[in-house]
């Protein structure tokens, strides 16, 4: 016994000022099971409980599901109910809907078919135009082919200076020349000074000629044209206007001179785009010519003033042939006097026939008159025989000539006819 209390009262751990005998321990070993033991007691009491009610309410949820299986039952059998009669509807439907696909695919392939025939009878028409299009798409190829080789060919003229001064040249003379008459102007003429433009348009009444030239410096325009950046196309402009500006002093330098050229000369452009660009960007170039008596024409310009020329060429030429114009009015009204003088002689001579033939119809008047007394005589009668050949003699007379009277002597040897004229 001392034993067992001396092992108990054992220190087994300090816990500060206390010391924790082996006694007390399981004291505490016993105490800590016994609290387990009922803990555990009473959560095995509420663990029954807690499935006492669970099993109360899987019951409740086991009788619930049976109702609502019931009642799911009841809904899929009414369900059922309904599919087949929605069966059965759809099966009539689909009848009735195959049935008018069928009928509508029908006329649809007629349909189909009939548009078809008529696409491939106007896509035939469409190819037939097209084709005819083709060709004369190839012949309007062709011309434009044709048309860009003389477009190059242009343009070789025009890259070279002395076949673009040729070009314009040509140009100006064919309008020259279209416009006056041969020996009104001269090409190529050389002036006192020795410098030779390249028309001299001659004026009338001894009038200074008009030099015209047709050197137009296209180098500086062909630059503006092939300038891409602002310096290059102002360092263009620029050159431009130079040579324009030298160009025009040349000309009135060399072509202007007193008393034998106009006080105004032509500077013939070639091109009716080149002139609108020159009037609408270079105004202060055209200001300098005019100030310079340098006029810039174009062909529709130049042209016009031919035509003006032309018509005071012929006014001219009217001045020039009016005396002769007046010497034939007198010679023709020598002549109408001659013929007023022959036609009074023959108004004399008219009126001297109307009396011949007066008194000739007096004449015929008195001659009528005698004969219609020799027929009013009455010569007695004849006999049977010479009746008979009188009136033999007298039918062939009046077959030959209608209102002609026979009138015979009693011996039948004198014979008269008279013949009534129709006047």
């Amino acid at each position: 016994m001392n034993d067992l209390s001396t092992i108990l009262s054992e220190p087994v751990a300090r816990l500060g000022a206390t010391t924790i005998t082996l006694g007390h321990a399981l004291a505490f070993g016993a105490l800590l099971f016994l609290g387990l033991f009922v803990a555990l007691v009473i959560a095995l009491w509420r663990s029954a409980k807690a499935r006492a009610v669970a099993a109360a309410e899987a019951a409740d949820h086991a009788r619930d599901a049976e109702a609502r299986m019931a009642g799911i039952l009841q809904s899929q059998a009414e369900m059922q109910g309904r599919m087949g009669a929605i069966a059965e509807v759809f099966g009539a439907r689909q009848a009735e809907l195959t049935q008018s696909i069928g009928q509508r695919l029908d006329a649809m392939t007629g349909r189909l078919g009939q548009t078809m025939t008529e696409q491939t009878k106007s896509t035939h028409e469409s190819l037939a135009k097209l084709q005819e299009r083709l060709a004369i798409i190839d012949v309007a190829q062709g011309n434009i082919q044709s048309l860009a080789g003389q477009v190059v060919q242009l343009q070789a003229i025009l890259s070279n200076k002395q076949t673009r001064g040729a070009f314009g040249q040509s140009r100006m003379e064919a309008i020259v020349a279209d416009g006056l008459p041969h020996g009104a102007y001269e090409f190529q003429a050389t002036l006192s000074n020795g410098s030779r433009p390249d028309c001299l348009v001659k004026m009338p009444n001894g009038a200074p000629s008009l030099a015209i030239d047709a050197k137009f410096p296209l180098e500086a325009w062909n630059a503006i044209r092939a300038a891409d950046g602002a310096d290059l196309q102002k360092a263009a402009s620029q050159a431009f206007r130079r040579d324009i500006e030298i160009h025009v002093r040349d000309i009135s330098e060399k072509y202007l001179i007193q008393g034998e050229t106009q006080d105004t000369a032509f500077m013939f452009v070639p091109s009716e785009s080149v002139f609108a660009e020159i009037h609408e960007n270079f105004e202060a170039i055209v200001h300098k010519a005019h100030r310079a008596r340098i006029v810039i024409v174009s062909p529709s310009l130049l042209m016009l003033s031919i035509q003006v020329i032309q018509a005071i060429l012929k006014d001219a030429r009217m001045r020039e042939q009016a005396h002769l114009i007046q010497g034939e009015v007198i010679r023709l009204m020598e002549d109408v006097a001659r013929v007023d003088e022959r036609v009074r002689k023959l108004q004399v001579h008219f009126g001297q026939s109307a009396k011949d033939i007066d008194d000739i119809l007096v004449s015929t008047s008195k001659v009528t008159k005698r004969g219609q007394k020799i027929e009013a005589l009455e010569f007695g009668a004849q006999p049977d025989g010479d009746a008979a050949a009188d009136a033999a003699s007298r039918a062939p007379a009046a077959k030959v000539d209608t209102g002609a009277r026979v009138a015979d002597s009693k011996t039948g040897q004198l014979r008269l006819r008279v013949v009534e004229g129709d006047d």
